[in-house]
């Protein structure tokens, strides 16, 4: 594998540097959503807003909740499972039903911090079954009588309304959750969201006046979802075999990124930093660089285009 400057490929184009409808077609928004609509809803007023085909958020909030909605746009939702693996955090009111001491609230939260079981709301959209989710983190910021404002990270699909009624359950008085605001989605937090009425202002103002620097402020590439996986540069003449579907071998490698173990969740990208596909390693990243053959990563979804790259590789005679 070179060591040659990979600004030096002369093919495709940096993920910043889009054409608008491009960058439209395969980027993303970090929406605050507000207390009262649905997630879907907040999804279809973006795509109205943008005037796109397809639009698709992860990690559905109730409508009652507030807070970090990433949105994807066009062919950009074939990402969206990443979104859906990565850890949550929320703040939290959780409202007890009986007085506590502290010593019993502190207690009984250092109990739920680890792997816990937890069986779905009957208002659910998942089969209701008894699942095991883990809770990396339970920390109470403030106590205000029965009111205690506390703060979670946790997996993916950990319902915190059904924690706050087991949590009063142990305590041994009941509860229920009185507000809950979700203040990170996987790497995105709530300080890089934007509100509805600013996407509304800064597409109203490219539709107006051509002028693209408002609307480029507030979406984002979609590479930015695989910003946390190690990531597989490939050379520009495997890249239109990858988008094809063809798996990733290791003659097509130009730079590994990042510590990969077999079975690894990893992104491959072109040498100016686009998303081709994602897939699961099948050799380690000290295999991947020193290996001759075989293949590197079994590709498990492809984003980009057939096509958008030429098609480079030598036919055997």
């Amino acid at each position: 594998m070179s060591d040659r400057s990979l600004s030096e490929s002369s093919h495709g184009v940096e993920p910043d540097a889009r054409k608008i409808k491009d960058y439209l077609r395969l980027g993303m928004v970090l929406i605050d959503k507000p207390r009262g609509p649905t997630s879907h809803q907040v999804s279809a007023w973006v795509k109205q807003i943008l005037s796109l085909q397809k639009a698709g958020h992860s990690g559905t909030l109730d409508p009652n909740v507030s807070g970090v909605l990433p949105i994807v746009f066009e062919d950009g939702t074939r990402a969206l499972d990443v979104l859906h693996e990565g850890t949550k955090e929320y703040v939290c009111i959780l409202k007890l039903h009986g007085d506590v001491s502290k010593d019993a609230l502190a207690r009984v939260f250092s109990e739920f911090v680890g792997d816990i079981y937890q069986m779905p709301p009957v208002r659910s959209a998942v089969k209701r079954e008894r699942r095991v989710r883990k809770i990396h983190s339970l920390q109470m910021l403030e106590a205000d009588g029965r009111s205690i404002l506390f703060r979670a990270e946790c997996e993916a699909g950990t319902y915190i309304r059904t924690l706050c009624c087991d949590i009063g359950d142990a305590l041994g008085v009941g509860g229920h959750m009185l507000e809950l605001r979700r203040t990170r989605s996987g790497h995105f937090t709530e300080g890089q969201t934007f509100k509805l009425h600013e996407l509304k202002d800064a597409s109203e103002n490219y539709k107006e006046s051509g002028d693209e620097s408002h609307i480029r402020e507030l979406i984002i590439p979609m590479e930015r979802l695989f910003d946390d996986l190690p990531k597989v540069v490939v050379k520009d003449s495997a890249v239109d075999a990858i988008s094809h579907g063809a798996d990733v071998a290791v003659p097509g490698i130009r730079k590994i990124e990042g510590k990969v173990r077999k079975g690894d969740l990893i992104c491959i990208m072109t040498q100016k930093g686009e998303a081709i596909a994602i897939g699961k390693a099948k050799m380690t990243s000290e295999k991947m660089a020193s290996a001759d053959k075989g293949v590197a990563v079994d590709l498990s979804r492809v984003f980009m285009k057939p096509g958008t790259y030429p098609k480079l590789w030598k036919r055997k005679n």
